[in-house]
Protein backbone atom coordinates (compact mmCIF):
# COMPACT_ATOMS: atom_id res chain seq x y z
CA UNK A 1 0.00 0.00 0.00
CA UNK A 2 2.93 1.95 0.04
CA UNK A 3 1.83 5.54 1.53
CA UNK A 4 -1.51 5.46 1.23
CA UNK A 5 -3.88 6.87 3.71
CA UNK A 6 -7.39 5.39 3.60
CA UNK A 7 -8.81 7.68 6.34
CA UNK A 8 -8.96 11.13 5.82
CA UNK A 9 -6.98 12.95 3.23
CA UNK A 10 -3.56 12.83 2.84
CA UNK A 11 -2.05 16.21 1.38
CA UNK A 12 1.07 14.96 0.77
CA UNK A 13 0.11 12.20 -1.77
CA UNK A 14 -1.58 14.73 -3.81
CA UNK A 15 0.64 17.77 -4.60
CA UNK A 16 -1.06 21.24 -3.14
CA UNK A 17 -2.68 23.05 -5.88
CA UNK A 18 -3.59 26.74 -5.19
CA UNK A 19 -5.32 28.36 -8.15
CA UNK A 20 -8.99 29.91 -6.40
CA UNK A 21 -11.28 28.58 -8.23
CA UNK A 22 -13.15 31.84 -10.63
CA UNK A 23 -16.13 33.97 -9.28
CA UNK A 24 -18.92 33.22 -10.92
CA UNK A 25 -21.79 36.40 -10.70
CA UNK A 26 -25.29 35.85 -9.77
CA UNK A 27 -27.18 38.77 -10.83
CA UNK A 28 -30.97 37.22 -11.14
CA UNK A 29 -30.92 35.61 -7.90
CA UNK A 30 -32.13 37.59 -4.77
CA UNK A 31 -28.81 38.07 -3.80
CA UNK A 32 -26.08 39.03 -6.10
CA UNK A 33 -22.48 39.19 -5.93
CA UNK A 34 -21.59 37.94 -2.61
CA UNK A 35 -22.75 34.32 -3.64
CA UNK A 36 -19.51 34.20 -6.19
CA UNK A 37 -17.19 34.54 -2.76
CA UNK A 38 -16.61 31.80 -0.67
CA UNK A 39 -14.15 32.05 2.62
CA UNK A 40 -13.60 28.32 2.04
CA UNK A 41 -10.37 27.77 0.31
CA UNK A 42 -8.38 25.11 -0.30
CA UNK A 43 -6.56 25.40 2.99
CA UNK A 44 -9.29 23.88 4.54
CA UNK A 45 -10.27 20.31 4.79
CA UNK A 46 -11.76 18.22 2.07
CA UNK A 47 -14.95 17.66 4.21
CA UNK A 48 -15.31 21.12 4.80
CA UNK A 49 -14.97 22.30 1.79
CA UNK A 50 -17.30 19.69 0.13
CA UNK A 51 -19.86 21.24 2.51
CA UNK A 52 -19.35 25.20 2.65
CA UNK A 53 -17.53 25.89 -0.92
CA UNK A 54 -20.74 27.15 -2.31
CA UNK A 55 -20.86 29.78 0.74
CA UNK A 56 -23.01 30.54 3.57
CA UNK A 57 -24.64 33.94 1.93
CA UNK A 58 -27.57 32.38 -0.53
CA UNK A 59 -30.63 33.28 -1.12
CA UNK A 60 -33.32 34.19 1.38
CA UNK A 61 -31.13 32.75 3.53
CA UNK A 62 -31.65 29.37 3.11
CA UNK A 63 -29.48 26.58 4.27
CA UNK A 64 -29.45 24.81 1.09
CA UNK A 65 -29.35 26.00 -2.45
CA UNK A 66 -32.63 26.84 -4.12
CA UNK A 67 -33.62 25.33 -7.44
CA UNK A 68 -33.70 28.33 -9.56
CA UNK A 69 -36.50 25.86 -11.61
CA UNK A 70 -36.89 28.84 -14.48
CA UNK A 71 -35.74 29.35 -18.21
CA UNK A 72 -35.65 32.57 -18.39
CA UNK A 73 -34.30 35.99 -15.78
CA UNK A 74 -36.13 39.92 -15.59
CA UNK A 75 -33.78 42.13 -17.00
CA UNK A 76 -34.16 45.94 -14.85
CA UNK A 77 -34.58 47.47 -18.44
CA UNK A 78 -34.16 47.37 -21.70
CA UNK A 79 -30.81 48.84 -21.13
CA UNK A 80 -29.67 46.53 -18.57
CA UNK A 81 -30.43 43.50 -21.36
CA UNK A 82 -28.74 45.15 -23.57
CA UNK A 83 -25.76 45.20 -21.35
CA UNK A 84 -25.82 41.73 -20.45
CA UNK A 85 -25.83 40.75 -23.49
CA UNK A 86 -23.31 42.64 -24.67
CA UNK A 87 -21.09 41.48 -21.34
CA UNK A 88 -21.10 44.77 -20.39
CA UNK A 89 -22.81 43.29 -17.05
CA UNK A 90 -22.78 40.35 -15.24
CA UNK A 91 -25.88 38.35 -14.08
CA UNK A 92 -28.47 35.74 -15.46
CA UNK A 93 -30.00 36.04 -18.95
CA UNK A 94 -31.50 32.58 -19.85
CA UNK A 95 -30.88 29.11 -17.92
CA UNK A 96 -29.13 27.48 -20.93
CA UNK A 97 -26.79 30.20 -20.56
CA UNK A 98 -26.02 30.04 -16.76
CA UNK A 99 -28.15 28.59 -13.68
CA UNK A 100 -28.06 29.86 -9.75
CA UNK A 101 -28.36 26.42 -8.88
CA UNK A 102 -25.86 24.72 -11.43
CA UNK A 103 -23.19 27.36 -10.48
CA UNK A 104 -23.69 26.88 -7.26
CA UNK A 105 -22.46 23.21 -7.44
CA UNK A 106 -19.93 24.75 -10.33
CA UNK A 107 -18.34 26.85 -7.41
CA UNK A 108 -18.01 23.88 -5.16
CA UNK A 109 -16.55 21.55 -7.93
CA UNK A 110 -13.82 24.24 -9.06
CA UNK A 111 -13.23 24.38 -5.37
CA UNK A 112 -12.50 20.92 -4.69
CA UNK A 113 -10.33 20.29 -7.97
CA UNK A 114 -8.62 23.84 -7.20
CA UNK A 115 -9.30 24.95 -10.61
CA UNK A 116 -10.19 28.11 -12.48
CA UNK A 117 -13.63 27.01 -12.67
CA UNK A 118 -16.14 23.88 -13.35
CA UNK A 119 -18.55 23.57 -16.07
CA UNK A 120 -21.76 21.47 -15.72
CA UNK A 121 -22.63 19.53 -18.51
CA UNK A 122 -26.38 16.87 -18.94
CA UNK A 123 -23.93 14.05 -19.04
CA UNK A 124 -20.92 12.98 -18.84
CA UNK A 125 -20.36 12.01 -22.43
CA UNK A 126 -21.30 15.68 -22.76
CA UNK A 127 -19.02 16.72 -20.85
CA UNK A 128 -16.53 14.76 -22.27
CA UNK A 129 -17.28 16.47 -25.90
CA UNK A 130 -17.43 19.50 -24.46
CA UNK A 131 -13.81 19.12 -22.83
CA UNK A 132 -12.44 17.84 -26.33
CA UNK A 133 -13.71 19.25 -28.81
CA UNK A 134 -13.58 22.83 -28.50
CA UNK A 135 -9.81 22.81 -28.21
CA UNK A 136 -9.82 20.69 -31.96
CA UNK A 137 -9.21 21.45 -35.45
CA UNK A 138 -9.22 19.64 -38.82
CA UNK A 139 -5.76 17.71 -39.33
CA UNK A 140 -5.39 17.80 -34.94
CA UNK A 141 -4.37 14.68 -33.52
CA UNK A 142 -5.79 14.02 -30.02
CA UNK A 143 -3.92 11.18 -28.29
CA UNK A 144 -6.57 8.57 -26.61
CA UNK A 145 -5.74 6.22 -23.74
CA UNK A 146 -6.46 2.67 -24.88
CA UNK A 147 -8.96 1.88 -22.27
CA UNK A 148 -11.90 3.91 -21.59
CA UNK A 149 -15.50 3.88 -21.33
CA UNK A 150 -16.95 2.49 -24.63
CA UNK A 151 -19.24 5.44 -25.71
CA UNK A 152 -16.29 7.66 -25.12
CA UNK A 153 -14.47 6.29 -27.69
CA UNK A 154 -17.22 5.49 -29.92
CA UNK A 155 -17.69 9.26 -29.60
CA UNK A 156 -14.16 10.37 -31.02
CA UNK A 157 -13.51 7.21 -33.15
CA UNK A 158 -16.95 7.81 -35.50
CA UNK A 159 -17.69 11.23 -34.92
CA UNK A 160 -14.64 13.57 -34.88
CA UNK A 161 -13.11 11.59 -37.36
CA UNK A 162 -15.72 12.99 -39.74
CA UNK A 163 -14.53 16.45 -39.32
CA UNK A 164 -10.91 15.17 -40.04
CA UNK A 165 -9.27 14.83 -36.62
CA UNK A 166 -7.48 11.99 -36.18
CA UNK A 167 -7.50 9.84 -32.89
CA UNK A 168 -4.16 7.88 -32.05
CA UNK A 169 -5.09 5.02 -29.13
CA UNK A 170 -1.88 4.66 -27.21
CA UNK A 171 -1.79 2.30 -23.86
CA UNK A 172 -1.11 5.66 -21.77
CA UNK A 173 0.03 3.49 -18.84
CA UNK A 174 2.92 3.20 -20.56
CA UNK A 175 4.78 6.58 -20.48
CA UNK A 176 7.22 5.58 -23.38
CA UNK A 177 4.50 4.92 -25.35
CA UNK A 178 2.97 8.87 -25.28
CA UNK A 179 6.22 9.86 -25.96
CA UNK A 180 6.60 8.02 -29.02
CA UNK A 181 2.95 8.75 -29.99
CA UNK A 182 3.75 12.42 -29.31
CA UNK A 183 6.91 12.06 -31.27
CA UNK A 184 4.94 10.56 -34.37
CA UNK A 185 2.37 13.47 -34.06
CA UNK A 186 3.80 16.36 -33.53
CA UNK A 187 0.81 18.94 -34.25
CA UNK A 188 -0.83 16.39 -31.13
CA UNK A 189 -3.41 19.11 -29.61
CA UNK A 190 -4.57 17.25 -26.47
CA UNK A 191 -3.79 13.85 -25.06
CA UNK A 192 -7.11 12.46 -23.22
CA UNK A 193 -7.36 9.21 -20.60
CA UNK A 194 -9.14 7.91 -17.54
CA UNK A 195 -6.87 6.95 -14.65
CA UNK A 196 -8.03 4.96 -12.87
CA UNK A 197 -9.81 3.64 -16.29
CA UNK A 198 -12.82 2.00 -17.44
CA UNK A 199 -13.29 -1.16 -16.52
CA UNK A 200 -9.75 -2.42 -15.89
CA UNK A 201 -8.41 0.38 -13.44
CA UNK A 202 -5.59 0.78 -15.87
CA UNK A 203 -3.55 3.41 -14.11
CA UNK A 204 -1.70 6.27 -15.87
CA UNK A 205 1.46 8.41 -14.52
CA UNK A 206 -0.82 11.87 -14.93
CA UNK A 207 2.07 13.77 -14.07
CA UNK A 208 4.49 12.25 -16.31
CA UNK A 209 2.33 12.60 -19.41
CA UNK A 210 1.71 16.21 -18.24
CA UNK A 211 4.87 16.99 -18.22
CA UNK A 212 5.71 15.44 -21.66
CA UNK A 213 2.37 17.11 -23.06
CA UNK A 214 3.27 20.46 -22.44
CA UNK A 215 6.69 20.36 -23.88
CA UNK A 216 4.92 20.12 -26.95
CA UNK A 217 1.93 22.57 -26.44
CA UNK A 218 -0.44 19.61 -25.96
CA UNK A 219 -3.38 19.73 -23.39
CA UNK A 220 -3.84 16.62 -21.23
CA UNK A 221 -7.88 16.40 -19.69
CA UNK A 222 -8.64 13.28 -17.32
CA UNK A 223 -11.58 11.38 -16.81
CA UNK A 224 -11.34 10.98 -12.85
CA UNK A 225 -14.42 9.49 -12.16
CA UNK A 226 -13.54 6.46 -10.73
CA UNK A 227 -11.96 7.71 -8.00
CA UNK A 228 -13.68 11.59 -7.59
CA UNK A 229 -11.44 14.64 -6.24
CA UNK A 230 -11.77 12.85 -2.61
CA UNK A 231 -8.81 10.71 -4.08
CA UNK A 232 -7.27 12.29 -6.75
CA UNK A 233 -6.62 15.51 -8.03
CA UNK A 234 -5.55 15.46 -11.26
CA UNK A 235 -5.28 19.44 -12.28
CA UNK A 236 -2.82 19.05 -8.81
CA UNK A 237 -1.03 16.67 -10.49
CA UNK A 238 -0.15 19.00 -13.91
CA UNK A 239 -3.31 17.81 -16.46
CA UNK A 240 -5.01 20.72 -17.52
CA UNK A 241 -8.74 19.17 -17.04
CA UNK A 242 -10.46 16.74 -15.37
CA UNK A 243 -13.75 15.58 -15.82
CA UNK A 244 -16.25 13.38 -14.38
CA UNK A 245 -19.53 11.53 -14.93
CA UNK A 246 -21.47 12.98 -11.97
CA UNK A 247 -24.31 9.95 -12.57
CA UNK A 248 -21.59 7.96 -10.58
CA UNK A 249 -19.58 8.58 -7.31
CA UNK A 250 -20.52 12.44 -6.93
CA UNK A 251 -24.13 11.97 -7.11
CA UNK A 252 -24.00 8.42 -5.71
CA UNK A 253 -27.72 7.38 -5.69
CA UNK A 254 -28.11 6.51 -9.03
CA UNK A 255 -31.17 9.57 -9.64
CA UNK A 256 -29.17 11.78 -11.74
CA UNK A 257 -27.08 11.61 -15.40
CA UNK A 258 -24.87 14.64 -15.77
CA UNK A 259 -20.91 15.56 -15.88
CA UNK A 260 -18.84 18.10 -15.30
CA UNK A 261 -15.42 19.63 -16.39
CA UNK A 262 -12.82 21.35 -14.58
CA UNK A 263 -10.35 23.33 -16.21
CA UNK A 264 -6.88 24.59 -14.11
CA UNK A 265 -6.78 28.03 -16.39
CA UNK A 266 -9.48 30.81 -16.75
CA UNK A 267 -8.58 30.88 -19.86
CA UNK A 268 -9.76 27.05 -20.49
CA UNK A 269 -12.62 27.40 -18.39
CA UNK A 270 -14.24 30.28 -20.33
CA UNK A 271 -13.51 28.11 -23.75
CA UNK A 272 -15.57 25.19 -21.96
CA UNK A 273 -18.53 26.95 -20.73
CA UNK A 274 -19.01 29.07 -23.76
CA UNK A 275 -19.19 26.02 -25.86
CA UNK A 276 -21.49 24.52 -23.57
CA UNK A 277 -23.52 27.47 -23.73
CA UNK A 278 -23.52 27.51 -27.65
CA UNK A 279 -24.48 23.76 -27.71
CA UNK A 280 -27.39 23.89 -25.09
CA UNK A 281 -25.40 21.02 -22.66
CA UNK A 282 -25.97 22.43 -19.43
CA UNK A 283 -27.08 19.97 -16.38
CA UNK A 284 -30.80 21.19 -14.89
CA UNK A 285 -31.12 22.81 -12.24
CA UNK A 286 -32.89 20.00 -9.97
CA UNK A 287 -29.86 18.15 -11.11
CA UNK A 288 -27.37 20.33 -9.65
CA UNK A 289 -29.75 20.29 -6.52
CA UNK A 290 -29.76 16.38 -5.88
CA UNK A 291 -25.50 16.20 -6.68
CA UNK A 292 -24.95 18.89 -4.01
CA UNK A 293 -26.88 17.10 -1.64
CA UNK A 294 -24.52 13.84 -3.14
CA UNK A 295 -21.34 15.86 -2.34
CA UNK A 296 -22.18 16.64 0.86
CA UNK A 297 -21.70 12.93 2.06
CA UNK A 298 -19.04 12.12 -0.81
CA UNK A 299 -15.70 11.85 1.84
CA UNK A 300 -18.03 9.24 3.89
CA UNK A 301 -19.01 7.14 1.31
CA UNK A 302 -15.85 7.32 -0.51
CA UNK A 303 -14.06 6.39 2.82
CA UNK A 304 -16.66 3.03 2.76
CA UNK A 305 -17.24 2.28 -0.33
CA UNK A 306 -13.10 2.00 -0.83
CA UNK A 307 -13.16 -0.39 2.69
CA UNK A 308 -15.73 -2.30 1.44
CA UNK A 309 -13.88 -2.62 -2.17
CA UNK A 310 -11.11 -3.86 -0.64
CA UNK A 311 -12.55 -6.94 1.50
CA UNK A 312 -14.11 -8.26 -1.89
CA UNK A 313 -11.55 -7.49 -3.87
CA UNK A 314 -9.00 -10.18 -1.25
CA UNK A 315 -12.23 -12.01 -1.22
CA UNK A 316 -12.32 -12.71 -4.78
CA UNK A 317 -8.76 -13.34 -5.39
CA UNK A 318 -8.22 -15.93 -3.21
CA UNK A 319 -11.53 -17.74 -4.78
CA UNK A 320 -10.66 -20.65 -7.47
CA UNK A 321 -12.64 -20.10 -9.81
CA UNK A 322 -11.19 -16.15 -10.51
CA UNK A 323 -8.31 -15.73 -12.73
CA UNK A 324 -7.57 -12.15 -11.79
CA UNK A 325 -9.13 -9.27 -10.22
CA UNK A 326 -7.99 -6.03 -11.49
CA UNK A 327 -7.24 -3.98 -8.21
CA UNK A 328 -4.90 -1.23 -7.93
CA UNK A 329 -4.42 -1.84 -4.26
CA UNK A 330 -2.39 -5.07 -5.16
CA UNK A 331 1.05 -4.84 -5.00
CA UNK A 332 1.59 -6.82 -8.18
CA UNK A 333 -1.39 -4.68 -10.27
CA UNK A 334 0.64 -2.83 -12.95
CA UNK A 335 1.75 0.52 -12.07
CA UNK A 336 0.59 -0.34 -8.72
CA UNK A 337 3.53 2.53 -7.75
CA UNK A 338 1.66 5.23 -9.34
CA UNK A 339 -1.28 4.74 -8.19
CA UNK A 340 -0.51 4.87 -4.38
CA UNK A 341 2.05 8.28 -5.37
CA UNK A 342 -1.12 9.92 -7.18
CA UNK A 343 -4.36 8.21 -5.51
CA UNK A 344 -5.24 8.41 -1.89
CA UNK A 345 -7.67 5.92 -2.08
CA UNK A 346 -8.94 3.09 -4.93
CA UNK A 347 -12.61 3.73 -5.19
CA UNK A 348 -14.95 0.51 -4.92
CA UNK A 349 -14.95 0.03 -8.81
CA UNK A 350 -12.96 -3.13 -10.40
CA UNK A 351 -13.29 -6.08 -12.86
CA UNK A 352 -12.35 -9.80 -12.38
CA UNK A 353 -12.30 -11.95 -15.10
CA UNK A 354 -13.58 -15.85 -14.45
CA UNK A 355 -11.57 -19.00 -15.54
CA UNK A 356 -14.15 -20.79 -16.55
CA UNK A 357 -15.23 -18.21 -19.31
CA UNK A 358 -18.06 -16.05 -21.06
CA UNK A 359 -20.51 -19.08 -19.54
CA UNK A 360 -19.24 -18.98 -16.37
CA UNK A 361 -19.40 -14.72 -16.04
CA UNK A 362 -23.45 -15.20 -17.62
CA UNK A 363 -24.13 -17.77 -15.22
CA UNK A 364 -22.58 -15.61 -12.29
CA UNK A 365 -24.77 -12.12 -13.04
CA UNK A 366 -27.78 -14.29 -13.35
CA UNK A 367 -27.40 -15.96 -10.12
CA UNK A 368 -27.10 -13.26 -7.61
CA UNK A 369 -29.44 -11.82 -5.04
CA UNK A 370 -28.10 -8.68 -3.13
CA UNK A 371 -26.30 -7.18 -6.44
CA UNK A 372 -28.12 -5.07 -8.84
CA UNK A 373 -27.33 -6.49 -12.21
CA UNK A 374 -27.04 -2.44 -13.81
CA UNK A 375 -24.95 -0.58 -15.97
CA UNK A 376 -23.65 2.96 -14.10
CA UNK A 377 -21.37 2.41 -10.65
CA UNK A 378 -20.55 4.58 -8.00
CA UNK A 379 -23.58 4.02 -6.29
CA UNK A 380 -25.01 3.54 -2.71
CA UNK A 381 -25.78 -0.18 -3.50
CA UNK A 382 -23.60 -3.08 -5.28
CA UNK A 383 -24.03 -2.74 -8.86
CA UNK A 384 -22.46 -5.71 -11.20
CA UNK A 385 -22.52 -5.95 -15.18
CA UNK A 386 -20.54 -7.89 -17.53
CA UNK A 387 -18.31 -5.22 -20.02
CA UNK A 388 -17.91 -6.85 -22.92
CA UNK A 389 -21.63 -7.45 -24.29
CA UNK A 390 -22.98 -4.05 -22.01
CA UNK A 391 -20.82 -0.61 -21.19
CA UNK A 392 -17.94 -1.64 -24.09
CA UNK A 393 -20.48 -3.65 -26.28
CA UNK A 394 -19.05 -0.83 -29.02
CA UNK A 395 -15.62 -1.19 -28.82
CA UNK A 396 -13.80 -3.12 -31.90
CA UNK A 397 -12.89 -7.02 -30.77
CA UNK A 398 -8.64 -6.06 -31.81
CA UNK A 399 -9.16 -3.12 -29.26
CA UNK A 400 -10.99 -5.12 -26.41
CA UNK A 401 -8.12 -7.64 -26.46
CA UNK A 402 -5.54 -5.08 -26.23
CA UNK A 403 -7.59 -3.42 -23.44
CA UNK A 404 -7.77 -7.03 -21.62
CA UNK A 405 -11.49 -6.62 -22.15
CA UNK A 406 -12.08 -10.54 -22.39
CA UNK A 407 -15.33 -12.64 -22.20
CA UNK A 408 -14.87 -13.28 -19.18
CA UNK A 409 -14.38 -10.07 -17.25
CA UNK A 410 -17.50 -9.22 -14.59
CA UNK A 411 -17.18 -5.36 -13.34
CA UNK A 412 -18.12 -4.75 -10.11
CA UNK A 413 -19.08 -1.37 -8.30
CA UNK A 414 -19.42 -2.02 -4.42
CA UNK A 415 -21.92 -0.17 -2.79
CA UNK A 416 -22.59 0.08 0.78
CA UNK A 417 -24.18 -3.07 1.91
CA UNK A 418 -22.15 -5.19 4.37
CA UNK A 419 -19.63 -6.52 2.87
CA UNK A 420 -19.28 -10.09 4.07
CA UNK A 421 -22.90 -10.32 2.84
CA UNK A 422 -21.94 -8.80 -1.06
CA UNK A 423 -19.16 -11.80 -0.63
CA UNK A 424 -22.32 -14.38 0.35
CA UNK A 425 -24.12 -13.73 -2.33
CA UNK A 426 -21.34 -13.67 -4.82
CA UNK A 427 -20.40 -17.09 -3.18
CA UNK A 428 -23.77 -18.32 -3.60
CA UNK A 429 -23.76 -17.49 -7.37
CA UNK A 430 -20.36 -19.18 -7.65
CA UNK A 431 -21.79 -22.33 -6.03
CA UNK A 432 -24.92 -21.99 -8.48
CA UNK A 433 -22.68 -22.22 -11.49
CA UNK A 434 -20.78 -25.19 -10.62
CA UNK A 435 -24.77 -26.61 -10.01
CA UNK A 436 -25.53 -25.74 -13.33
Amino acid sequence: MGQIQISGVPQKDTPACRCAPMAVPSHGAPAPAAHAATPVTPNFSFETRALHADGHNKPLNAHAWPIFQTSTFMFDSPDHGADLFAGRTEGHIYSRVGNPTVEAFERIMANLEEGAGAVAFGSGLAAVTGCTLPFLRKDDPIILGDTMYGPSLSLVCNYYTRWGITPVIVDTSDVHKVEQALRENPKTKMIYLESPANPTNKISDIQAISERAHAVGALVAVDSTFVTPYFQRPLCLGADIVLHSVTKYLNGHGDVVGGVAVAKSADNFKIIKTWRKDTGAIMSPLDAFLVMRGLRTLSIRMEQLNKNALVVARWLRAHPDVETVMHPSFEDFPNHDIAVRQMTGFGSTFSFTLKAGFAAAKALLENVHIMVVAVSLGGVDTLIEHPASMTHCGVPEDLMRQQGLTPSLVRISVGLENPDEIIADLAHAFEAIKKN
